[in-house]
């Protein structure tokens, strides 16, 4: 068979065939289809990576298995379908029970494995479970494993029983994340103080939320506990350490869920130290409340008269005496059935003068008074020579109050609006423990237009008792408004600032117009605290009526 010679284009090649014949045509043309269909059939593109992981990594396998019983290894290997690194491993992982000496893991750097080397004497018959948190996350995106869980027994069976609940601030509207939730075994061994001690039997955390759940326990009695443990030793620490706990020992299993409100307690009352702070003042630092310390200052065997006043955000008192000629001075401190004995000894010290500073604002809103600060104790008030005028000189009528305590100075008059104030303290219309008096002092100040603030009407329902004590904050929990009622269960504000405000009621059981903490040796909770869904919107020259129903 002959071919006329010919041009051919295939494939984007220019093929010539010029009198090819029989077989060996075939096999020419043949591999011509093939170069063609390999090349011509591409199509053009870019190299990508592909979609991006959005999966976390998974297990693939672990020796011992996991959830393994008669478990007696020293070594956990987990194996992944990819490489993994851990983060924040040190504060994600929780061992249950605690083990006194924390396991080593390794590898630090990224690997598709991990290796788990226990350092403690594992007790007998006994579940634990190893619970990573969020601190497994794949190499490339960060993708966390979620809380995964190695379990494993020494004894014969897997325990399963479980404990779950929330943690939520006692006062604070937020809640502190990474608390511990502890149970602690109530047998022959147990008593209260257990948990300033030793390692909780079974332990849990809350991590980034606030709910939490004990898994893998055994059947018992178990006293319910949650920390917010600074220095993550498993012990509370009550100086430092908030703590939460059940107020019965709870029977395991157990199908309720647990809400444990978090506080800080409050020290027990104890003296530390009492130094010369400066000339006629004594500085006393302590512990705890001191509002019902009693003072007894001596110069040998004379008792001297003193003022006693608050050290401000200090657990100290300041000890005032007049001048004395005296090397050293005898101090005995009475707090209950706590009697401390001092002797300080006093070196030439520069004297405190009277100064009075002025801690209201300028602006002076409705809810406000006019407030000075000493910086001596007052004992003296000449209201004739203290003159309040406005701008068109005119005199404005006021009472004056002064806590001693906190060495304040208040002026109580009625504000008009949009008016201009100048208040002048004449020589002598205070003086001072020392006899010292003031110089003249000139202070203006000024009010705004009633419409610049907005008012506020809270009507309660489902008060479960009184008194209670309504208060308003800011997100940080400083209190800018508060009412006290003592049966009234609607609540006015006058005048407020425009703002976004929180809302919160306290029970205030013991009648003492404060929010009195808990104390845990003394099995006592927290006042209750409520607080209002989302925020108040309060604006200026508006009325707003609320309507809250109190759940608890």
């Amino acid at each position: 068979m002959l071919i006329s010679a010919g041009l051919y284009v295939i494939g984007g090649f220019n093929v010539n065939l010029l009198l090819l014949k029989g077989v060996m045509y075939k096999k020419v043309f043949f591999v011509i289809i093939i170069v063609w269909v390999a090349f011509g059939c591409a199509k053009r593109g870019y190299i990508t990576g592909g979609e991006k992981d959005e999966f976390p990594p998974q297990v693939l396998k672990t020796s011992p298995e996991n959830f393994s019983t008669h478990f007696n290894s020293q070594e956990i290997t987990i194996v992944f379908d990819e490489f993994v690194k851990l983060k924040d491993v040190n504060k994600q992982l929780i061992i249950s029970p605690p083990m006194k000496n924390k396991p080593e893991i390794t590898p630090l750097s990224a690997s598709k494995y991990l290796k788990i080397r226990l350092r403690d004497t594992l007790q007998p018959n006994t579940t634990y479970s190893l619970n990573f948190g969020q601190s497994i996350e794949d190499n490339n995106e960060g993708n966390k494993l979620q809380s995964y869980r190695y379990v494993f027994s020494t004894g014969n069976y897997i325990d399963s029983l479980s404990v779950n609940g929330y943690v939520k601030d006692a006062l604070d509207k937020t809640t502190e994340d990474f608390v511990s939730v502890m149970l602690y075994e109530v047998n022959e061994q147990f008593n209260d103080s257990v948990i300033f001690k030793e390692n909780p039997r079974y332990i849990t955390n809350t991590l980034d939320s606030v709910v939490f759940t004990l898994e893998n326990l055994k059947e018992g009695k178990y006293l319910l506990v949650a920390l917010k443990d600074k220095n993550n030793n498993n012990r509370f620490d009550p100086k430092q350490d908030k703590i939460a706990f059940y107020n019965e020992i709870i029977n395991v299993p157990n199908n309720e869920s647990f809400t444990l409100d978090l506080f800080s307690q409050i020290s027990d009352y104890k003296p530390l130290k009492v130094f010369e702070n400066s000339k006629n003042k004594l500085t006393f630092a302590h512990e705890g409340k001191a509002e019902n310390t009693k003072i007894e200052l001596r110069n040998g065997n004379e008792l001297l008269e003193t003022v006693i006043t608050k050290v401000q955000d200090k657990d100290s008192l300041n000890i005032w005496y007049k001048p004395i000629e005296a090397d050293s001075l005898g101090l005995k401190v009475l707090n209950d059935t706590i009697i401390k004995n001092f002797v300080v000894k006093l070196k030439e010290k520069k004297a405190d003068t009277l100064s009075l500073s002025m801690k209201s604002s300028k602006r002076l809103s409705f809810r406000e008074n006019v407030v000075y600060e000493s910086s001596t104790p007052l004992v003296g008030f000449d209201k004739s020579k203290i003159e309040l005028m406005t701008k068109d000189s005119l005199t404005v009528n006021f009472e004056t109050k002064y806590d001693e305590w906190n060495q304040k100075f208040e002026l109580i008059f009625e504000k008009e609006e949009k008016q201009k104030y100048l208040l002048t303290m004449y020589p002598n219309a205070v003086t001072d423990f020392f006899g010292k008096a003031n110089d003249t002092i000139k202070t203006d100040f000024s009010t705004s237009n009633y419409s610049d603030y907005g008012n506020l009407k809270i009507t309660l329902q489902n008060v479960r008792e009184f008194p209670i004590i309504v208060q308003l904050t800011d997100d940080k929990g400083k209190i800018l408004a508060e009412h006290y009622s003592e049966e009234s269960n609607i609540i006015e504000f006058s005048y407020l600032n425009p703002a976004l405000y929180n809302l919160r009621i306290i029970y205030d059981s013991n009648r003492n117009k404060i929010w009195d903490t808990g104390n845990y040796l003394r099995k006592k909770q927290p006042e209750k605290v409520i607080y209002f869904d989302g925020k108040i919107d309060v604006r200026a020259n508006w009325d707003v009526e609320q309507p809250f129903i109190l759940k608890e």
